[in-house]
């Protein structure tokens, strides 16, 4: 498959794109910064920007799946960046009206699984990561409401651990699910699986290695 990541210089992102050359895709990427990958004939770099219209296009147009796996970095301040690039998403799939699946990466926590993370996890996001969190919520929103063919994955707290492929999904929220930590590799094998089938279409899929 030809499959577009948007975001992968770093974290699930630059995981993604991995363990989908792993898997004999063809890769391109859109992100700002460099990927610290050697060359290989099956993947494509593009330097550019989520937030910019041709950029954006231009690697959505040919691709048979996309991954937005978009992310701050070790930045908590609030930001648009998410809302901001579902508008832009939403505005080019109504002029181009493509049906191929879209994998976006939002986190649990966002949205109405808020309600269900722990006390302690509750605390952990309004210190740090309300603003963000908020705004991933407009996106989750603004794509759940379009044409597109979507789903929105909610991994627990992201961990830097090998692969598993031992992980626990969770299509519907319940009291005392407790969503834990799960690998980013973890993650991004969830994510490539998806674009290959997309078994989780129009659903928020929670992720957690335990």
């Amino acid at each position: 498959m030809n499959i577009t990541i948007i975001g992968a210089s770093a974290g699930v992102g630059l995981c993604c794109v991995k363990r989908a050359l792993e898997r004999g895709h063809k890769i391109s990427t859109l992100s700002r910064s460099d990927i610290p990958l050697p060359s290989n004939s099956n993947l494509t770099m593009i330097k550019g920007s989520a937030l910019n219209k041709d950029d954006l296009t231009h690697v959505i147009k040919d691709a048979d799946a996309v991954i937005v796996a978009l992310g701050t970095g070790k930045s908590m301040k609030a930001t648009t960046m998410y809302s901001d690039f579902a508008h832009l998403l939403v505005e080019i799939q109504n002029e181009i009206n493509t049906k191929i699946p879209f994998i976006v990466l939002t986190g649990f926590g966002a949205g109405d699984s808020w309600n269900y993370n722990s006390f302690f996890m509750k605390l952990f996001f309004n210190l740090f990561l309300k603003d963000i969190y908020n705004d991933k919520t407009i996106m989750e929103k603004i794509i759940s409401t379009s044409s597109l063919q979507w789903e929105c994955i909610r991994p627990g707290l992201l961990l830097d651990r090998p692969l598993s492929e031992n992980y626990r999904i969770e299509s519907e929220l319940y009291k005392k699910m407790d969503i834990g930590g799960i690998s980013r590799n973890d993650v991004a094998d969830f994510m490539i699986k998806q674009v290959e089938n997309p078994t989780y279409l129009f659903q928020y899929p929670a992720l957690s290695n335990r």
